[in-house]
């Protein structure tokens, strides 16, 4: 999902770089979507050149939220298996389940026996669902199928959200493996946090760095069962990498876990809004970008005013099709698919009153008019 980017497309030859460094350190479980950009193309044909394919696990998700029938089923499955080179997914999840009503429509359509079939083919050899929505649900969904694997928004920010560590614990009872997708918030835990957090970290004893606190904190906990990263440059493999290596289980110590609760009150104090960038809020039907939006307002006050502004100009304000919150009609349409739940339409007037005050607007518009001349 994180792959780097080169022109409209990914990277290939940076990411094989990557993905190969990962995969000699170790890493044999590689995460993607129909719905990634260019993802599970990239996956594939990085697996079929370096002929490591039975080598590794992988594992991607039905669009369920497009599924309109049974012969839709087909129609994804055998466009991933065509995209990823392959004649099977050794994981296969149902995408981004927020609620029991969506694994109930899929049931209507046949989606069982479906299953059923292509597990006894050998076409799918473990099923499993992503899930971003509230525990109620994610409970439910859990006991309504045999799953071999569920997936999970997990970390110490989000401990108690989402399906959280009640929903962590309830799948480890029964004896289903959890993956971690958002352990470190889409870097947010790393690069994005207060300067005094950071601070706080650089002069800890432990000498970790701001991933190994969140990679640890997760991998401390005996119902995690593999951690998803979305790294994209050598440095991050390696590091992360390393960190695995060597974190085990139940190493956290009660200093520990007061430090690191020392971390989130801070961060907690500054985050206006709890976006992730994940963008499943995308595309808004009138153009607004919405985690552009978010992720400069959040560094207003995670970072500095100038640091907020400055992505905002690069972000959105520059973007050659308008994106600003002013085009928002208030449809709500992005708060049905938010995995955070935020209130959307609520908070993009905020972001804007603070993102464009009187003084800002005229840079916008000469910023605009300057460098998107044609």
């Amino acid at each position: 999902m994180r792959f780097s980017r080169k022109g409209a497309g990914v990277d290939v030859d940076k990411t094989e770089r990557e993905l190969m460094a990962a995969y000699r350190a170790g890493v044999n479980y590689f995460d993607t979507a129909y719905i990634y950009p260019g993802s599970e193309a990239a996956l594939g044909e990085i697996l079929e050149r370096n002929g490591i394919r039975d080598k590794v696990n992988i594992a991607t998700k039905l669009p369920q939220y497009l599924v309109r029938n049974l012969s839709s089923l087909d129609k994804f499955f055998g466009e991933e298996l065509s995209r990823l080179r392959t004649d099977r997914i050794d994981y296969y999840l149902m995408h981004h389940l927020t609620d029991i009503a969506q694994w109930e429509r899929l049931k209507t359509v046949g989606i069982l026996d479906w299953i059923e079939a292509k597990k006894s083919s050998g076409a799918i050899r473990n099923i499993g669902f992503s899930y971003h929505g509230n525990t109620d649900n994610f409970l439910k969904i859990l006991a309504d199928y045999d799953w071999d694997f569920c997936q999970i928004q997990y970390n110490y920010v989000d401990e108690t959200s989402q399906a959280g560590v009640v929903g962590l614990k309830a799948a480890a009872a029964r004896g289903i493996p959890v993956v971690i997708m958002e352990p470190l918030r889409g870097g947010k835990l790393v690069t994005k946090l207060p300067e005094e957090a950071k601070r706080l970290i650089a002069r800890h004893p432990r000498k970790w760095s701001p991933a190994d606190w969140g990679l640890r904190w997760l991998w401390n906990q005996p119902e995690v069962t593999v951690v998803l990263s979305g790294m994209n440059s050598l440095e991050m493999v390696e590091e992360n990498t390393r960190t695995a290596s060597d974190a085990v289980e139940g190493a956290f110590t009660e200093d520990d876990r007061t430090f690191l609760q020392k971390i989130l009150t801070i961060i907690r104090a500054k985050e206006k809004v709890g976006c992730t960038g994940c963008r499943y809020c995308m595309p808004c039907p009138k153009g607004v970008d919405i985690p552009g939006i978010f992720t400069s307002y959040n560094m207003m006050y995670t970072e500095s005013k100038i640091s907020g502004w400055t992505h905002y100009f690069q972000a959105v304000a520059l973007s050659a099709e308008p994106s600003f919150a002013s085009q928002c009609i208030k449809c709500g349409k992005c708060e049905q698919h938010c995995p955070q739940c935020i209130p959307i339409r609520e908070k993009l007037p905020e972001a804007d009153r603070a993102l464009l005050p009187w003084y800002i607007k005229p840079l916008v518009k000469l910023g605009r008019k300057f460098f998107l001349r044609t």
